[in-house]
C-alpha cells in the first residue's frame, strides 16, 4: 500500500507539472489588446451597406450606401485615451420602386469624442455621430483563443427630421464577443479575427411634435448586428469588418419594415495633400490650362475648373474640357489612398430648384469622366451640387457669371 502511495504521488506530481507547463504555454499566448493612438494620426473608414428594404414582407427597394468617415486624433492623454475629431458623410444609391441616384454627398456631420484604450466612448449627447458606440470594447486581462466575454454599448439614432427630437436616442445593447485567434490573409497580411453580435429592442419615445402623431410613425423596433472584426495588433486597431444585419420597424398604424443586409469596411491612412499644394499648383501652371485655379481649403486642396464648358443646356462636357480633366487626371492618380469630392456650381440664372439639379448633373458628368479615367473607383470619388449658393465672381457681370460657372475636384484630406 505504502508503495502504490508513493507511485500516486508521483503521477500526480507529473500530472500537475504537466498542467503548469500547459497552462504556461497557453497564457503565453494570451494577449492584451488596447487601441493605440498617436497624436496627429490621421485616418479614413469608408463602409459599403448593400441593404433589401421590405414594406409587409414585399421587397420594396435595394440600396447601397456609403458611409465614409475621417479621423484626427488631436491628443492623446497620459492614461491611452484618444481625442478624436471626426467627420462623417453618406451617400447611396437606391433601385427598386424608389428612384435611383448616383452616388451623391447627402448627408455631413462632425463630432468630437474621446475613446479610451479599451474603446469606450465619452461624448457630448448633442452629437449623433457615430451610431454606434463602445464597440468593440476589451477587457483589461490578457485572453486568448477561444475566449469570450460581454460588454455594453449603445447606438444613437437621429430621429431629429422625423420625430423633432432633438438629441439622439440612445438604444443600449450588450454584445458579446470570442476571439477567434490569429488568421493570415491571401495577401500574407496577419490579423486577430473576433465574432461581435448584439440584439436591439427599444420603443420609440413620444414625438414631442404633436402634428406628427397624426401621421404614422415607428412604435417599435428590433434588431440584430453580426460582425467579425479584423484586428491590427501591431497598430492597436481595426483593420476592416464585415457585419450582417437586420432591423425591423413596426410603424403606429402596423407597417411593417424590415431591412436587412451587410456590411464591409476598411480603414485606411491617407496622404494629407495639403502639404503638396505648390507641387499641384506648379503641376498646374506647366499644364498651361485655362480657367484652372488651385486653392487650399478646409476639406483639402481643391482644383477649380471655372468656366467650365457644356453643350447648351446640359451636363454633357464638351471635348476641350475632357482634355483638361485627362491633364488634370495624372495629378489626381498621385494620391491614390485620397478620395475626391466633385462639385458643381452655376451662374444665378433660371430658379432655384433647377440651378441646384444642374449643377449636380454637371458634378456628375465630371466625376464618371474621372471614373472612365481610372482615377478611382466608384467608392473612393463623391459628387454635391451647390447651385448658386458658392459664387467666386459677381453674378453682375459676363465675367463673374462665367467664373461661377465651374465644377472644383477636391482631393479629400477631412
Amino acid at each position: 500500500m505504502k508503495k502504490r502511495a508513493q507511485a500516486f504521488r508521483i503521477i500526480l506530481s507529473v500530472f500537475f507539472a504537466v498542467t503548469a507547463l500547459y497552462n504556461a504555454s497557453a497564457q503565453s499566448n494570451a494577449k492584451v489588446f488596447e487601441f493605440k493612438y498617436k497624436k496627429d494620426d490621421r485616418y479614413r473608414i469608408l463602409s459599403k451597406v448593400n441593404e433589401e428594404v421590405f414594406i409587409n414582407n414585399i421587397l420594396n427597394n435595394n440600396s447601397e450606401i456609403i458611409n465614409r468617415i475621417t479621423v484626427h486624433i488631436t491628443d492623446v492623454k497620459p492614461d491611452g485615451s484618444g481625442i478624436h475629431e471626426s467627420n462623417f458623410m453618406t451617400s447611396d444609391t437606391s433601385t427598386g420602386s424608389i428612384s435611383g441616384s448616383h452616388l451623391t454627398w447627402n448627408e455631413e456631420y462632425n463630432s468630437i469624442y474621446e475613446r479610451d484604450k479599451h474603446g469606450k466612448f465619452t461624448i457630448d449627447s448633442t452629437y449623433f455621430m457615430p451610431v454606434i458606440r463602445d464597440m468593440p470594447v476589451f477587457p483589461e486581462r490578457p485572453i486568448e483563443k477561444g475566449d469570450s466575454w460581454t460588454a455594453n454599448g449603445y447606438e444613437a439614432h437621429d430621429l431629429r427630421k422625423t420625430f423633432s427630437i432633438k438629441k439622439p436616442v440612445t438604444v443600449p445593447f450588450t454584445a458579446f464577443y470570442t476571439y477567434n485567434g490569429e488568421e493570415t490573409q491571401s495577401d500574407g497580411r496577419k490579423f486577430d479575427v473576433f465574432t461581435v453580435s448584439y440584439n436591439l429592442y427599444f420603443d420609440t419615445p413620444t414625438p414631442e411634435n404633436p402634428a406628427i402623431l397624426r401621421s404614422p410613425y415607428p412604435a417599435v423596433t428590433t434588431g440584430f448586428s453580426q460582425q467579425t472584426l479584423y484586428w491590427d495588433y501591431e497598430k492597436g486597431a481595426v483593420d476592416h469588418y464585415k457585419e450582417n444585419f437586420k432591423i425591423t420597424i413596426i410603424s403606429s398604424d402596423g407597417t411593417l419594415y424590415k431591412f436587412k443586409g451587410t456590411t464591409e469596411a476598411e480603414i485606411t491612412q491617407f496622404t494629407r495633400s495639403n502639404d503638396d499644394f505648390e507641387s499641384v499648383q506648379q503641376q498646374i501652371k506647366h499644364l498651361q490650362l485655362e480657367n484652372v485655379l488651385v486653392t487650399e481649403n478646409e476639406k483639402g486642396l481643391t482644383i477649380s475648373l471655372e468656366n467650365i464648358q457644356f453643350k447648351p443646356d446640359s451636363a454633357i462636357l464638351e471635348e476641350s474640357e475632357k482634355e483638361k480633366l485627362q491633364k488634370i487626371a495624372a495629378i489626381l492618380k498621385k494620391y491614390p489612398n485620397n478620395d475626391l469630392l466633385v462639385t458643381g456650381h452655376t451662374a444665378l440664372a433660371g430658379t432655384k430648384e433647377s440651378r441646384l439639379e444642374l449643377s449636380r448633373q454637371r458634378a456628375k458628368s465630371a466625376a464618371d469622366y474621372l471614373l472612365s479615367l481610372g482615377v478611382k473607383d466608384k467608392y473612393h470619388i463623391f459628387t454635391q451640387g451647390f447651385g448658386a449658393e458658392q459664387p467666386v465672381a459677381s453674378n453682375q457681370t459676363e465675367d463673374g457669371k462665367a467664373r461661377n460657372r465651374r465644377v472644383e475636384i477636391t482631393i479629400l484630406d477631412e
